[in-house]
């Protein structure tokens, strides 16, 4: 199907340009046993979700902003902050919350420049199409954002696998954390 190739093609270009330097820095957070926290808008808000729940299948302690049970952000915990914009009012207001409580904020997002990269600590910058469609961002065929959200997807999922490795986590282990309800 030529739509799948178009996608996987530019989803290939976007994260071809990828830098790891804020990836490695990531997982050495989450290698320190810091409670995490996730929180994003929208399509982008169900990316960070999805990459809580599977932190937590890997055994770490996480929580997604706005849920009833995520308790108050700490010194030195972590916020992973997503927003292709950069501009997305409640991750940018969590993320000045977090950094005023002296939490560590990593923003995930296409603007090195946003609001959101103002109040992070250290960014993953995807060089992907929003739904702005700046001069800096990639071109893309996909409506909106669909191309950064599926970029972040991927290197979320990148970050859980290379996590797992690390830290000899198997697909068993991660299966008895799953839901069984």
């Amino acid at each position: 199907m030529k739509e799948c190739r178009l996608i996987l093609d530019e989803v290939q270009a976007v994260l071809g340009r990828l830098r790891p330097d804020g990836i490695d820095r990531l997982l050495a957070l989450l290698e320190s046993g810091r409670t995490l926290f996730t929180i994003g808008e929208g399509r982008s808000g169900l990316m960070a979700k999805s990459f809580a729940m599977r932190l937590f299948h890997l055994g770490l302690r996480v929580y997604v902003v706005g849920e009833t049970i995520a308790p108050a952000i700490r010194e030195n915990d972590v916020l992973i902050a997503v927003s292709g914009s950069g501009t997305s009012a409640a991750v940018v207001t969590a993320a000045a919350k977090a950094r005023e409580t002296q939490a560590v904020v990593i923003g995930v997002t296409t603007d090195a420049a946003s609001p959101l990269a103002c109040h992070a600590d250290d960014l993953i910058v995807i060089e992907a199409a929003t739904r702005y469609r700046k001069d800096t961002e990639a071109a893309s065929a996909q409506p909106l954002g669909s191309l950064f959200d599926q970029c972040a997807h991927i290197v979320f999922d990148a970050v859980c696998l290379r996590y797992a490795e690390s830290r000899q986590v198997t697909n068993r282990d991660a299966f008895l954390r799953h839901t069984n309800l």
